[in-house]
């Protein structure tokens, strides 16, 4: 109970210590930025009304705003990558140039266009250029308007699907797990920068859900050293925002699929000019939660519920205040082979119920995950930012046994006792960096602690009363009745001890791993 409340306790000082701090004090985040610029005439008054595009035709992102009455426009939330920019505008040449984001510096531009009509050129140029990028690491760029048109293999885990369609080098496995360059275990998430390096299988822990996410980067190999730790495979995730949303807009679905799958979930993006608001909410059942055993789906029912909220506010022109909150809820059963099924076994001789039918195997599992990770961004001057973030994610998981304990014990050759457990993963930090961009240079420093809370608690109960039996017969098979050894002898039998080399009970008790 004492560390239960001192994780609580950790977590509530954390969180006021980084609210304290910012309250004092353009939304971006750790792996995004803003493109801001004015657009004027040759005389240099404003022109309103310009239509301004951002494109990147690798990671298929496609934006588009207008200018204002003092020819502003901003691009919010753009992640890092090259883009293409156009700008139309009634009575002057369209007006074409490439820009680079590489950091959280936000990108200045003040454009001139020029007069319709004043003069003709005519560029040819080869396209191979838009598929080339001079970033030096092997990563793979998957933009919304891109991944939203892929038929994905999991609903539950919509996010690991996505990761092993889009990359190469990446294998899929089973539950949602996936393998880039082989290992699992080196596999992490940065979510807006904040590192998530626990696994993101179906039975480990819940994934942030696809419908948050507005853009990825995929990178393999030799990840940055930014990331951290693991260095198989870095999923590099920007979440969708509602800053400069002026029209409220969203969408709601809803689906149904094989194995009674029915799926439903909306989303919905609204704001203004220093704040915004995105929020996603959504839900499935299955019939087929988890990969199972056997070709024939046998006790695999679950659900899964998601909401996702994210918050921008852009305190002064230099600070903004960012928040990501989360809450996932998954239910799902364990799934059953044949042996599971438990046909003709029965109570064990020693027991009160000895002899009667034991039911099928009927185990399941539920975990909740909470995550809230605040980001405070400073502009120091044009090339200069500084970011400051703390973060929050918890997995509260429950194993339960079968609802009839008898139901765990199964055949001899598997498990002989019924399990429970209660597991609580809590990992917190505080991280910071300072980004300076000057022409063709490009600054970055930071660190990150972070801290790691685990409490356990498993219960575990005998169900086969022939389980490490005193006595044994001449087969070596477990005799009931018996409370010590030494009574063995007497009733003809073999002692069930380390000495006597048919003593298979002894081992499997006292040295089983659990």
């Amino acid at each position: 109970m004492f560390r239960r409340r001192f994780h609580w306790a950790f977590l509530a000082l954390m969180v006021a210590t980084f609210l304290i701090a910012v309250s004092a004090l353009h939304a971006q985040t750790g792996n995004s930025a803003n493109i801001n610029g004015t657009v004027l005439d040759p005389s240099n008054a404003a022109i309103a009304n310009a239509t301004v595009k951002i494109h990147n035709p690798v990671s298929g992102l496609d934006r588009t705003t207008m200018t204002d009455a003092s020819g502003a426009f901003t691009f919010s939330n753009v992640p890092f990558n090259p883009y293409h920019l156009d700008i139309t505008a009634k009575g002057f040449d369209v007006y074409n140039q490439d820009v680079d984001v590489r950091s959280s510096v936000p990108v200045a531009l003040k454009i001139t266009l020029k007069v319709a009509g004043t003069s003709v050129n005519v560029t040819v140029e080869a396209k191979g250029g838009d598929l080339i990028e001079n970033d030096p690491t092997f990563h793979t760029d998957v933009d919304r308007d891109l991944f939203k048109k892929l038929p994905l293999e999991s609903q539950s885990s919509s996010l690991s699907s996505l990761v092993t369609l889009v990359t190469p080098g990446v294998s899929a496995d089973s539950n949602g797990l996936f393998h880039g360059l082989g290992d699992h275990a080196e596999n992490s998430f940065s979510v807006d920068g904040q590192p998530i390096t626990d696994q993101q299988s179906k039975v480990f822990s819940n994934q942030i859900p696809l419908e948050a996410v507005q853009s990825m980067e995929v990178i393999s190999g030799a990840p940055p050293a930014n990331y951290g730790g693991k260095t198989s495979l870095v999923i590099d995730v920007t979440t969708r925002s509602g800053m400069g949303v002026t029209s409220p807009h969203g969408d709601v679905t809803a689906s149904y699929s094989s194995f009674g799958t029915p799926s439903a979930g909306f989303n919905f993006l609204f704001g203004g000019a220093k704040w915004g608001n995105f929020i996603s909410v959504s839900g499935l059942d299955s019939g087929r939660f988890l990969d199972g055993p056997e070709f024939t789906v046998m006790h695999d029912k679950g659900n899964e519920q998601n909401v996702f909220d994210r918050v921008d506010f852009q305190l002064t022109k230099a600070d903004t205040l960012h928040l990501n909150l989360g809450y996932t809820r998954s239910w799902f059963q364990t799934p059953n082979s044949f042996d599971n099924l438990n046909t003709g076994v029965t109570v064990p001789v020693g027991s009160a119920f000895a002899g009667q039918a034991v039911p099928a195997t009927d185990q399941r599992s539920r975990i909740g995950t909470f995550n809230v990770a605040p980001v405070w961004t400073h502009i120091i001057n044009d090339n200069t930012v500084f970011t400051l973030g703390a973060f929050a994610r918890r997995d509260q998981y429950n194993y339960y046994p079968s609802k009839d304990p008898f139901a765990d014990l199964g055949p001899a050759n598997l498990q002989r006792e019924s399990i429970g457990q209660v597991r609580f993963l809590t990992n917190t930090g505080v991280r910071s960096d300072l980004a300076y961009v000057k022409g063709i240079h490009n600054i970055k420093i930071g660190a990150t602690y972070e801290q790691t809370f685990l409490t356990e608690n498993d219960r575990l109960g005998i169900v086969d009363s022939t389980l490490n039996a005193p006595c044994l017969d001449d087969s070596g098979a477990a005799v009931a009745g018996f409370t010590n050894p030494n009574q063995c002898a007497a009733a003809e039998l073999q002692p069930n001890v380390a000495e006597n080399p048919n003593s298979r009970y002894l081992t499997r008790c006292c040295y089983r791993s659990i």
